[in-house]
């Protein structure tokens, strides 16, 4: 493994120490792959010339059009924060789960999937769903480790399901289509949601104390006038959803467009509930700027990085290391996620996606695997970087809405049969792609020969004789006679 020299893991070893050290990502990326770009031009390992590249890389990021989605998706997701709409999910699913033991926690498991198709924004969905379903889970009784637990965990469902901000940025870094990453993130989500759905079931049968009904007094709700708030918090979702994927997977619109139209979308759906001012639209903008501006950051930091990186052999070293693995494909795939898995309890998603993911690519490639299966199966793991105590964000952003009475001991000890429950989704994964590779509609690849047989039918334009208009009457008599 040394054969590839030092440079590559003193390289890796350095970054890790700085991130342990507390220093912020992009600036160490970036100053790390300047630091190690000057030492290999001194010893060798290639000339300054190679650096020449690096102002062209940077400037594919910051013009590339698939980025673009990311603060269109933000915006969207802050402004539907705002809007009203989870309030009146809530409350439609709610009434209308209420009578069976569970029924708040369905109730924030399909509010959370919902949200999480058209904001894809963990934030938006945790604090939404929490400021309105804490208080109600608290007044009649629910055991609050398992309400903070589904509700953070119903908040992370964001990540897996489209239109997931780290399905576009893993979409950018393994290239290949947004589209097939979304198309292939359906399956799991729907295997998460009935998970999820499925945990609380149990617990509602063998421990309904926790997770008690709603009295008969707290439902208000029935016949039409249920009927019709589930409309007004439905119809409006199934509208932007049809927006922002439908467009999408129909090919009628990039994710960058699909984007757009979510954003205008959102700010039309605030004004219907009489949600709108300037101060939400300043707010939400300077939200999405920070974020925007964050991830470009990281992302330049980390293509300085990767460059230098490479061209220490840290590729090669990277994939010599992986492709040793005992188990081959399998033992690859299971060290990848447990890695990941442990990694998440220092570094976010971003952080993750950029520094990690380039990585793993050439031995993937090495042994076959479909880099989209790979990219929702990471995408599934690294949902446990919201979850894990005691850095996870979704944990936080519940921290900071809950009431003192809910300890945090209890909001982190909640979360740790969820993160068992996304593990699990990990697996079946692994054992079962066709979740993932079901959704995918195959590319049809053309038979030259059929190809050229169909184009030596087609009649050629102007070979044809051309037809006579004989007029064999009268000529018409002169003008004027």
């Amino acid at each position: 493994m040394l054969e590839y020299g030092l440079l590559a893991p003193t390289m890796f070893a350095g970054l890790i120490l700085f991130l342990l050290l507390g220093f912020p990502v992009a600036f160490s990326l970036a100053a790390l792959g300047l630091s190690f770009g000057f030492i290999a031009i001194e010893v060798g390992y290639f000339g300054l010339e190679f650096l020449q590249a690096l102002p062209s890389r940077v400037f594919g990021i910051m013009s590339n059009d698939l980025l673009l989605a990311i603060p269109f998706f933000t915006f969207m997701g802050v402004v539907l924060e705002k809007s009203g709409l989870a309030e009146d999910l809530m409350e439609g699913f709610g009434q209308l789960f209420g009578p069976v033991p569970g029924g708040i926690a369905y109730a924030v498991i399909f509010v959370g999937a919902i949200l999480g198709a058209i904001t894809g924004t963990v934030a938006a969905s945790v604090i939404a769903i929490g400021m309105i379903s804490i208080p109600i889970m608290m007044k009649y009784g629910y055991d609050m480790r398992i309400g903070t637990g589904v509700i953070a965990a119903s908040g992370t469902i964001t990540q897996v399901i489209p239109p997931s901000l780290v399905l576009i940025v893993l979409a950018f870094q393994l290239g290949v289509p947004v589209g097939d990453m979304y198309l292939g993130a359906i399956g799991p989500s729907i295997a998460q949601i009935l998970l999820f759905a499925g945990f609380i079931f149990l617990v509602s049968i063998f421990r309904p104390k926790k997770v008690p009904a709603l009295p008969p007094e707290a439902r208000t709700l029935r016949g039409a006038a249920l009927a019709a708030k589930l409309a007004w918090g439905m119809v409006p979702s199934l509208v932007l959803i049809f927006l922002v994927l439908g467009t999408i997977f129909m090919g009628l619109a990039t994710p960058t467009e699909a984007g757009a139209m979510g954003a205008v979308g959102s700010v039309l759906l605030a004004l219907a509930h009489r949600r709108y001012s300037n101060a939400m639209l300043w707010e939400a903008s300077d939200q999405t700027m920070r974020i925007t501006a964050m991830v470009i950051f990281i992302l330049v930091g980390a293509t300085v990085f990767s460059l230098v990186f490479q061209g220490v052999n840290g590729g090669k070293w990277i994939e010599h290391l992986l492709s040793h693995i005992p188990g081959g494909r399998l033992g690859f795939l299971i060290f990848v996620n447990i890695f990941i898995f442990f990694i998440a309890f220092f570094l976010d998603f971003f952080e993750i996606v950029f520094i990690v993911i380039p990585l793993l690519i050439p031995t993937a490639l090495a042994l076959d695997i479909d880099l989209v299966w790979l990219g929702v199966l990471l995408c599934v793991n690294m949902q446990t970087a919201f979850m894990h105590p005691p850095f996870g964000f979704a944990l936080f952003y519940l921290r900071g809405i809950a009431p003192p009475e809910i300890k945090t001991r209890d909001i982190y000890l909640g979360s740790i049969p969820w993160i068992g429950l996304q593990l699990i989704l990990v697996a079946l994964i692994i054992a079962f792609p066709g979740i993932v590779d079901g959704f995918i509609t195959e590319q049809v690849l053309l038979d030259d020969a059929a190809v050229s047989e169909q184009l030596d039918a087609l009649p050629m334009p102007g070979l044809e004789p051309p037809a006579l208009d004989l007029d064999l009457g009268p000529a018409p008599a002169p003008a004027g006679d």
